[in-house]
């Protein structure tokens, strides 16, 4: 079952809380640090290498922890591991069985696919994205598992995120049709989600919208991976693309990688390839909405919400379209220099409202969009896993101290 009211302590003891992780990550260095500083014990720790290896089961490690309370699940994300990344691709494979309830792209075309022998094999080429359909599809079916085994096991326990919820919100495209059906303003879209899949398609849908710059997003993708800001003149017909999408020939054609900096495409062939690419693998294609600006950089906000109400906020600002953090753009505590006491206020509202499109999860880091001039703010993204947040504060405590906090309040 999903949790659905903030944290307590039940029958005056202290709840077990099951954490599944890579352990060596600095995510779990930070919650464990916060559980240590607020007098909790340790998280119990399951990793994504022994669960998707099957060395280890969900159900087995609740019935350790039965006895003692009802326990809290929390699945944080399973980045920056290069094992887990190919296991998880391997699941996702066409030559493997697996539960595909949450996964929704249907079957994978032989050119973005390839077997589960294949995926366990692959080199390290740093930022290559490898297959990220695939990898999606292999992440819904062990979500789609961990869901299953912890209902199969009998024990009383809490998701904070739901699989099914983190399935939605890693689609960028379910998302913007479930945040649409709540009544959340949304940026238009050129053509029905998800049903471009080319970049003659992509043409085609701006000939038919009359939208010259759009948003081309990785369905899957996180950390500007594969975001492309992009638009064409419509007197001259010149385009420009700017991405973090870099490409280089390999023997299969063309390999994909996330240059870590902006790049600027204006050759047709090159925009066409990685928008191609970008296509083939599943895209959200979205209207490009000006955001609000500061001393020239544009800014959007990243909020988390924890049990329905904000608490930690941060502003991404950067002189490019592309605001995210892993790109070494600058960010800013100091809202109240950026907005109007009234938009702040609307940007909160906005990812609460967002988070409640979700009842399966209690926390998420929502990217709120500013629209520049006019205080109309959009849900851009939503990121599960989206608290990772340095130097932010909430009353006096970071992101990891005040989720944790919530444990040691009586509801």
């Amino acid at each position: 079952m999903a949790l659905s009211i903030p944290y307590g302590i039940m029958g005056g003891s202290e709840q077990p809380f099951l954490l599944i992780c890579n352990p060596e990550s600095k995510r779990t260095a930070l919650l464990q640090a916060a559980r240590l500083k607020l007098g909790l014990a340790p998280a119990s720790l399951l990793s994504y290498e022994e669960l998707l290896s099957g060395r280890a089961t969900i159900g087995h490690a609740l019935r350790k922890l039965a006895g003692r309370g009802d326990t809290i699940v929390r699945l944080d994300a399973p980045g920056e591991n290069l094992v887990v990344e190919r296991q998880l691709i391997a699941w996702g494979a066409p030559d493997r069985d697996g539960d595909d309830s949450l996964w929704l792209g249907g079957a994978l075309p032989s050119i973005i696919s390839l077997q589960s022998s294949e995926a366990l094999e692959l080199p390290h080429e740093h930022g290559r994205i490898w297959y990220p359909a695939q990898w999606y599809r292999g992440y819904c079916r062990f979500l789609a598992d961990m869901q299953r085994e912890m209902k199969a096991s009998g024990i009383r326990a809490y998701w904070v995120n739901s699989p099914g919820s983190i399935a939605k919100m890693f689609d960028k495209r379910t998302c913007w049709k479930l945040l649409e059906r709540h009544g959340l303003r949304m940026p238009a879209l050129p053509a029905p989600a998800g049903s471009i899949k080319s970049y003659e398609e992509l043409q085609a849908a701006i000939q038919t919208s009359g939208m010259k710059r759009l948003f081309i997003k990785l369905a899957c993708g996180s950390g500007a991976a594969g975001v492309i800001a992009y638009q064409t003149n419509p007197r001259t017909g010149a385009e420009l693309a700017i991405t973090t999408i870099g490409s280089e020939p390999s023997k299969a054609g063309f390999s994909f990688y996330n240059a870590g900096q902006m790049r600027r495409y204006s050759e047709s062939a090159d925009i066409r390839r990685v928008i191609d690419w970008v296509c083939r693998e599943g895209a959200h294609i979205e209207r490009w909405i000006e955001k609000e600006n500061f001393e020239n950089k544009s800014f959007d906000i990243r909020q988390l919400v924890v049990n329905g109400k904000a608490c930690h906020t941060v502003a991404r600002l950067s002189h490019t379209p592309i605001t995210n953090l892993h790109l070494r753009n600058e960010r800013s505590m100091n809202i109240d220099q950026l907005l109007p006491a009234v938009v702040k206020q609307a940007v909160i509202q906005t990812a609460e409202n967002a988070l409640r499109a979700f009842p399966g999860s209690s926390t998420a880091g929502v990217d709120v969009l500013v629209r520049r001039g006019s205080g109309e703010t959009y849900p851009i993204d939503i990121n599960p896993f989206g608290d990772l947040l340095y130097g932010a504060e909430y009353e006096g405590m970071n992101t990891y101290e005040w989720q944790m906090r919530q444990l040691l309040r009586k509801e």
